[in-house]
């Protein structure tokens, strides 16, 4: 590995018009595309596993002498624990993201692998809700910086006509962790089943979810052994030492009238998809908790066995998203490539609205996982692509991990209050309405009132410019 950063990364010559989209790309060129991949899938599988994990460590959690948790409880903190872990994530966002400007973008991927992975693992050792809240915060703090500066770096290293399928295929390739985190919990559900037991070598299998989301520490290994800073941050560095123009910084971004509103609007874009998917669409898993604990009950299930079935099948819940996801992920590229990013994120709102909906008033039966729930993947997820791809797009290198970390995180502070709200609506607005039958499950209808944050989106479209064709700015 160690030849890698001797191969040059600028890639200007990206061959005829009509040939692949990765043809002039060299070896170090589907290096750095791996290495900022990984980083961002690990970064998704831990995501995903606290949301496997997030209603069992509630229940354990909030549990005191043998005593159940009150269900209320675990909804209502459950969802206060993600507002934590989305306020750490904007948080981290906005640090490293002109931290990634400043310092570097490999140097500060490193830097946000090694927090987010260490900290999972402390959440393994929690013993309350608050240490749990910490860890997580902290948890987000890596999280929230990783996307920024592996976007930004794929961007700038990518030859032009390769970046924007790159940055869709990075996007895409989240959904490997976000089904990989699935399988996980797939895997220790069928352990525990097999133990008759609710617990795994004497700890809780949401305990041992978060041991796992400690391993991808080791990719920091990776990044500092072969990847080096695109040429083109490079370069705006001297400048900068030369000219005195600062790299990065919020005074920098507000400055500049077009980057000032590109940042704004962007935000408020990343603001709806991040609500609706942190604000709903995970607790998909939730959803199929709670209708299934009705239907296996009924079955005469109870104990240890119950608690594996539901596992199980959130796990294959989660799994069946993911699938849609992938797809429309890898699609995305080619949407927003012929058709622009404006089309393609209209597209998105709309068809992410309907689908999100639909699944959260008709998901009824174990058999409605294996086709609704891929239908909601596609949908939602798509919108994330369509970010990866079009945030780097809206300003110039010197502010570009900045500005788009502006754009995906600071939504977070608003999206936080999401979760919390769906809890709020779960346990307090919906609770105790008998009629008609599917409102009697609460968060059936605060997940549909949930829904009008795609509307947002959609709101700003038309104010945001169209990037199709455009070289990145400077």
């Amino acid at each position: 590995m160690g030849d890698l950063p001797h191969f040059e990364s600028r890639g200007a010559s990206s061959g005829p018009d009509d040939g692949p989209w990765h043809e002039g790309m060299t070896r170090y060129h589907w290096f750095v595309l791996a290495v900022a991949a990984l980083g961002w899938l690990f970064d998704c599988l831990d995501q995903q596993l606290f949301n496997l994990a997030r209603k069992p460590a509630m229940e354990t959690l909030l549990s005191a002498a043998g005593t159940a948790a009150d269900p209320k409880d675990v909804s209502f903190y459950g969802g206060l624990a993600t507002c934590i872990f989305m306020a750490g994530w904007a948080t981290g966002g906005l640090i490293f993201g002109v931290v990634g400007d400043r310092l570097g973008r490999a140097k500060t991927m490193m830097i946000t692998i090694v927090i987010y992975s260490i900290c999972t693992g402390l959440s393994a050792l929690s013993r309350g809700f608050w240490d749990f809240a910490f860890y997580r915060f902290i948890t987000g703090l890596g999280v929230g910086g990783e996307f920024a500066v592996g976007v930004a770096l794929v961007a700038e290293v990518m030859p032009e006509r390769a970046r924007t399928h790159a940055l869709g295929l990075l996007q895409a390739l989240s959904a490997v962790g976000n089904f990989g985190a699935g399988a996980i919990g797939l895997a220790l559900a069928e352990m525990l089943l097999r133990a008759e037991s609710t617990k795994l070598a004497g700890w809780e299998p949401w305990r041992w979810k978060f041991v796992i989301g400690a391993l991808p520490a080791l990719l920091a290994l990776v990044i500092r052994a072969g990847l080096k800073e695109p040429e083109k941050w490079q370069e705006m560095k001297r400048q900068a030492a030369t000219t005195g123009v600062p790299l990065g910084g919020y005074g920098a971004l507000f400055a500049d009238p077009r980057w000032r509103k590109n940042a704004l609007l962007g935000m408020l874009l990343a603001c709806s998809g991040v609500i609706g998917l942190w604000g709903i669409g995970v607790f998909s898993t939730d959803l199929v908790r709670s209708v299934f604990t009705v239907t296996f009950k009924a079955e005469g299930l109870s104990g240890p066995e119950l608690e594996a079935r539901l596992q199980r099948w959130q796990a294959i819940a989660m799994m069946m998203t993911q699938v849609g996801a992938f797809v429309s992920m890898m699609l995305a590229a080619r949407i927003c490539q012929r058709f622009g990013r404006r089309t393609f994120f209209a597209a998105a709102l709309l068809s992410a609205l309907v689908a999100t909906a639909f699944v959260f008033r008709f998901l009824d039966d174990p058999s409605d996982i294996w086709w609704m729930l891929p239908i909601m993947g596609f949908c939602q997820l798509s919108l994330f692509a369509g970010y990866a791809i079009y945030f780097p797009e809206l300003f110039p290198t010197r502010l570009r991990s900045t500005g788009t970390s502006f754009c995906y995180n600071v939504g977070r502070f608003v999206a936080a209050s999401g979760p919390f709200l769906l809890g709020y609506l779960t346990s307090a607005v919906f609770a105790g309405i008998t009629s008609p039958a599917w409102m009697a499950q609460p968060m059936r209808p605060a997940g549909i009132a949930m829904c009008a944050a795609f509307l947002l989106g959609l709101a700003v479209l038309p104010f945001l410019p169209e990037t199709k064709g455009r070289p990145l700015p400077e």
